[in-house]
């Protein structure tokens, strides 16, 4: 099973300043940008988990039940 928080070999090599960044970017831009670019990413999937379980547990929420007239 491959682990799931592994780093690209170039994005690892470029955070520890082993790989110069390309172009005008420094590394504290570079770095901000990929972190927000990450965390940009993640939104998407929180949110869609937190309203799967808001639709899992909205009987129990509002005293409602599953009856069908």
């Amino acid at each position: 099973m491959q682990n799931v928080a592994r780093l690209p070999r170039a994005v690892l090599l470029l955070v520890n300043r082993w790989l110069p960044a390309p172009g005008t970017l420094d590394t504290k831009t570079l770095a901000t940008g990929l972190f927000i670019a990450g965390i940009g990413l993640m939104l998407p999937a929180a949110w869609l988990l937190m309203w799967r379980t808001a639709k899992a547990i909205e009987p129990q929420l509002f005293n409602h039940t599953d009856k069908k007239r």
